[in-house]
């Protein structure tokens, strides 16, 4: 197996995670506070080396109707900024509800304030990232329940 590194691109700040080896649990790296993209694609580049991941997984903001706006389309831009800066494989993951997930884990730990604007993003990744990884790993045991 091969960690994979999540990540929540905001606009101000974007949440980082990492997923240990096996893929069965997603856990917090932290936050970059950076506006640029192609500054905060090599950031996220570094990571990904420091991480030792071997895929990334970029939250993709898609509306609640599945169309495409504008944060959507950065996601995709921001998404192969990372293909071409690491060459590894980067998939875009619908990340609909997961800020709201994310704000009611926060609620229900009591985390207010400045606190909470620190970690929402740090929290939406990791959220993206096991939704990522519980997909795969129920993908994987369909198909070896089905032989495919």
């Amino acid at each position: 197996m091969k960690k994979i590194l999540g990540v929540d691109l905001g606009t101000v700040r974007t949440g980082l995670a990492v997923s240990d080896l096996s893929g069965l649990l997603a856990s917090p790296v932290g936050t970059l506070t950076q506006r640029d993209l192609d500054r905060l694609s090599e950031q996220v580049a570094q990571t990904a080396r420091e991480q030792e991941a071997g895929e990334i997984v970029v939250g993709h903001p898609r509306n609640m109707d599945g169309t495409r706006g504008e944060s959507a389309r950065r996601a995709e831009e921001f998404a192969e900024k990372l293909r071409t800066l690491t060459g590894l494989p980067v998939s875009l993951w619908d990340e609909r509800m997961t800020t709201v997930s994310a704000i009611g884990i926060l609620n229900q730990t009591n985390t207010r304030g400045k606190k909470r604007k620190a970690v929402v993003d740090t929290v939406a990744a990791t959220i993206i990232l096991q939704d990522y990884l519980d997909y795969l790993r129920s993908h994987r045991t369909q198909e070896e329940a089905t032989g495919e």
